[in-house]
C-alpha cells in the first residue's frame, strides 16, 4: 500500500485528505499516518494547505452535511490512528452522502460513526452538567474535565444563550480556556491556574442549593444505579450538588 504521511494538525488532515482523493483512484488502498520521528520515515509527506483542507470541508457540507457533523464531532475525540479509517470514511461521504452513515458493516464506518457519537453524548450531557459560580468581579466561570475537547463547541452554545453576563470556561485536562467578555469569544491556554475567589452571595446560593439537594429527594424512591447512569460519577466533581 502506498503511505502517506501528515504533521499531526487537522489542517494537515485535511489537506492530505483532500490531495489523496484528487490524485489516487483508490484511496482505500493506501494509508494515511501521522509523521513520526524518524529521520528516513517511509512514505510521501503532504504539507499542511489552509485553502486546500477549507475547500475540501465546504464540499462536504454541500454534499453530506450529516457526515461533515459526523466528522466534526469525531474531531473533538482527539484520536489517533485512524486517519486512514478517516479518509474511507470520507470518500464514502463523497460517493454515496449521508446514507454513508448507515454502512455500519463497513469498519472504517463503524469506527468514525461510534466515536461521533461517544462525542456527541458527552456535548450534550455538559450542557446540562457545567456549573457556573459567581465570582468577586462578577465574572461567571465554570470548570470541566470531559473525555473530549469540548471546548470550542460548548463555548458557542453558551455564546447564544449567556450574552449578557461575562463568563469563563475551564478545561483542566487540557488546559485550555475559554473567555466571553464584552461581546467577545476568545480561546487560549493557561500554564499555571488559580482558583479564582466566588462572591459571598454564589457561597450562599451554593450552600442553599446542596440543602435543597439533600433534603427534597424521597429517600424511599432514591436509585443510585440510575443516577450513576444518567450522571457518571467522573463528573460529580465539579457538580455544586455533590460536594459536602
Amino acid at each position: 500500500m502506498k503511505r502517506y504521511l501528515y504533521d499531526g494538525t487537522s489542517e494537515s488532515l485535511f489537506s492530505a485528505i483532500s490531495w489523496i482523493l484528487e490524485e489516487e483512484a483508490e484511496p482505500e488502498k493506501v494509508l494515511l499516518t501521522e509523521q513520526g520521528l524518524e529521520l528516513f520515515e517511509e512514505g510521501f509527506f503532504i504539507k499542511a494547505n489552509t485553502g486546500q483542507a477549507e475547500l475540501l470541508f465546504q464540499r462536504l457540507c454541500q454534499r453530506a452535511p450529516d457526515s461533515a457533523y459526523t466528522i466534526t464531532l469525531f474531531m473533538l475525540a482527539e484520536k489517533r490512528g485512524m486517519e486512514s479509517s478517516l479518509l474511507r470514511y470520507v470518500s464514502l461521504a463523497f460517493a454515496h452522502g449521508d446514507k454513508v452513515n448507515g454502512y455500519l458493516t463497513h469498519p472504517a464506518v463503524r469506527d468514525i460513526v461510534s466515536i461521533a457519537k461517544r462525542a456527541g453524548r458527552e456535548l450534550h450531557r455538559m450542557k446540562g452538567l457545567l456549573r457556573f459560580e459567581e465570582l468577586q468581579d462578577g465574572a461567571y466561570f465554570a470548570k470541566m474535565e470531559p473525555d473530549h475537547n469540548l471546548i470550542q463547541p460548548l463555548a458557542s452554545w453558551f455564546r447564544t444563550r449567556l450574552r449578557a453576563q461575562n463568563w469563563f470556561l475551564y478545561d483542566v485536562k487540557r488546559r485550555t480556556a475559554a473567555c466571553w467578555s464584552n461581546g467577545m469569544l476568545q480561546f487560549g491556554t493557561i500554564d499555571k491556574f488559580y482558583i479564582p475567589a466566588l462572591s459571598e452571595d454564589e457561597k450562599r446560593v451554593q450552600l442553599l442549593w446542596q440543602t435543597f439537594f439533600r433534603t427534597i429527594a424521597l429517600q424511599d424512591r432514591k436509585n443510585p444505579g440510575l443516577q450513576k447512569s444518567n450522571m457518571p460519577m467522573k463528573y460529580w466533581k465539579y457538580l455544586t450538588e455533590m460536594q459536602t
